[in-house]
């Protein structure tokens, strides 16, 4: 049976132009290719405990002491064992990425709305007693908007029961990160992925920053060789190629404008991002024919299927630009 986070997922086997998944549309770098395949001859031995070259790395990187760190085999993974811990009583801006309310055993809500654009000053933000864990998602999925953490401290300081999440699955793309308060705060963490601007997703790593009591927790509790060979070595290679990454997102961000500028020329309302998707209203078209119709012509997309926004609403992922210029068209025959 699937649940929503695989069915998130669904289009792994479609062979079509998929917009729905935040897969990044550019292959893994050529220097995490070779990288991955240099070290395969050696796949018959296991990598260091804890991933520990990769974990060195992202304390240079990040400047935290690198006993803060876990690497698991993507950020799913670390996201479910946090809640298996402090998920009970969840806190969420929605709309959400949808594996949050999935894994909160119960969860209460403050609404990010359209009239807007979907900005949030966090400076608001109220917690309900009794919350365990309050989840950002920065910039957030599906809207593709950042939160201004400058009352981060603030938030950590005044609700010291509660544990906050900064999910940083796309920070790439902005120049905001929660990292540097991790070893300042005891109910901060943060997660990351190599799955969306690094390109790695097929590769599965993810890593969290939190307090060190909760990373000896994770390490403890987990295989201590978390990542295959290949991918500790693509991600190492990826990480070390800075310059290139920004050129890619660079492109990527060009795409995603020219992607939602065509689809306004459409009609289709679409909101500012900060990433490489956008929210997209197609009303007074529902989105559930809109994705129907799509995928006869081999485009998977899904529907956002939030009620309180309304039928017409999708995330839209920008494809390359030819895969662009052939959704266009089939929108404007739908349309």
């Amino acid at each position: 049976m699937s649940t929503p986070s695989t069915v998130e997922k669904g289009g792994a086997g479609f062979d079509g132009i998929t917009l729905l998944l935040c897969e990044n549309p550019l292959p893994p770098m050529a220097e995490a290719q070779e990288a991955a395949r240099a070290v395969l001859p050696r796949s018959n031995h296991y990598t260091e405990p804890y991933s520990e070259p990769l974990r060195q790395l992202l304390s240079e990187r990040h400047d935290v002491p690198v006993e803060h760190i876990h690497i698991n085999a993507g950020s799913e993974l670390i996201l479910r064992q946090l809640f298996d811990r402090l998920g009970h009583q969840a806190h969420l801006l929605t709309p959400t990425y949808p594996l949050f309310p999935e894994i909160a055993e119960t969860h209460t809500e403050t609404e990010l709305h359209p009239e807007n654009g979907f900005q949030y000053d966090l400076r608001g933000l109220e917690i309900p007693a009794g919350t365990s864990i309050t989840v950002v998602v920065n910039p957030n999925n599906p809207t593709g908007r950042s939160f201004d953490l400058d009352s981060l401290p603030d938030l950590l300081t005044n609700h010291p029961e509660t544990t906050f999440l900064v999910d940083e699955a796309f920070v790439d793309f902005i120049d905001d990160s929660a990292v540097a308060l991790v070893p300042e705060y005891d109910n901060l963490i943060v997660t990351r992925t190599l799955s969306k601007a690094h390109s790695l997703a097929g590769f599965r790593v993810g890593y969290a920053v939190l307090p060190i009591p909760l990373a000896k927790d994770l390490n403890a509790n987990n295989d201590g060789y978390p990542l295959a060979r290949p991918s500790q070595a693509a991600a190492i290679a990826t990480l070390q190629n800075e310059a290139k990454l920004r050129e890619r997102m660079d492109t990527l961000r060009t795409w995603t404008d020219e992607l939602a500028a065509d689809l306004r020329d459409l009609g289709v309302r679409t909101f500012p991002t900060e990433t490489y998707f956008f929210l997209a209203d197609f009303s007074p078209h529902e989105a559930v024919d809109i994705a129907e119709r799509l995928r006869e012509d081999d485009i998977f997309i899904k529907p956002l299927g939030d009620s309180r926004l309304g039928p017409g609403y999708m995330r839209v992922t920008t494809a390359r630009p030819d895969d662009n210029e052939r959704v266009v068209a089939a929108l404007d025959r739908i349309l």
